[in-house]
């Protein structure tokens, strides 16, 4: 589903830069602080000052147009021919939206700072299931497994995303249905499933992959959001929110 306009204008201002770059001006040289906010801006400052990331310098599509990554560690030429071990960026995911579904060619640690749920297709049960994440909650899915990542909230939603082995640039970063399908009339190998945990990135699972059963399973996925939408969140979560969003701003240094 395609994602609103990164808009940060909408609404009020969560929290001031004014206390990160009060903070920045004392780091020595080389070292950032990021303020992850709960309306999903991300600030960073160091020794030159206070800014606010956005996507005219600071991201990278991710994926879908209006979904957008910030590299940490790696960058997105990142791949098993040029590896940096992982890559690990911030992204941001649009209100109400999700990304189109897809696996990984290494395993992928994703940390929802927001209402987010996760679509995965289960081999073994041969069904999709849905994993709601609330704030802090962390998830991993093994190499090759497909899935999708909405936002359930009415605001962006930062992530921390973390893969083994590959940057976004590299075609298996993400195979999409449509891919999956193009590789498997190529005849790109169809020797096995999609396949199970790994701790490093695993060009052989790749290479072993039938592209026809995940193309199958992807469509599955796809099907079971046209079908139920992307689950919203609840009286509880929208007044934690609120909360956690007061508590932000108390805990900033003034």
């Amino acid at each position: 589903m395609a994602a609103r306009p990164y808009d940060r204008t909408s609404g009020p201002r969560e929290l001031s830069e004014e206390p990160l770059e009060r903070a920045g001006r004392g780091l020595p040289g080389g070292v950032e602080l990021y303020r992850l906010q709960p309306d999903g801006g991300i600030v960073l400052a160091d020794r030159e000052g206070a800014r606010e990331l956005g996507p005219e310098r600071d991201f990278l599509r991710f994926i879908d147009d209006g979904q957008f990554a910030h590299y940490l560690v790696g960058d997105a030429g990142t791949s098993p021919e040029r590896p940096s071990n992982a890559t690990v960026k911030l992204g941001v995911v649009g209100p109400r939206s999700a990304f189109t579904p897809h696996a990984h060619g290494g395993e992928h640690f994703v940390l929802s700072l927001g209402h987010a749920a996760c679509g995965l297709y289960d081999p073994d049960r041969g069904r999709v299931t849905e994993v709601r994440l609330a704030p802090g909650m962390l998830i991993r899915i093994p190499e090759m497994m497909p899935h999708s990542f909405a936002n359930r909230g009415d605001v962006p939603l930062t992530i921390l995303a973390a893969n083994t082995g590959y940057g976004i640039d590299h075609e298996d970063y993400a195979i999409t249905a449509a891919e999956a399908e193009h590789r498997a009339e190529a005849g790109a190998a169809p020797t096995a499933g999609p396949s199970g945990p790994s701790r490093l990135a695993s060009p052989v699972a790749v290479a072993t992959t039938d592209y026809r059963v995940l193309a199958a399973a992807l469509r599955d996925i796809e099907r079971a959001q046209r079908v139920h939408g992307i689950p919203g969140t609840t009286v509880r979560e929208r007044l934690a929110a609120r909360l956690r969003r007061v508590a932000a701003a108390l805990e900033v240094p003034r």
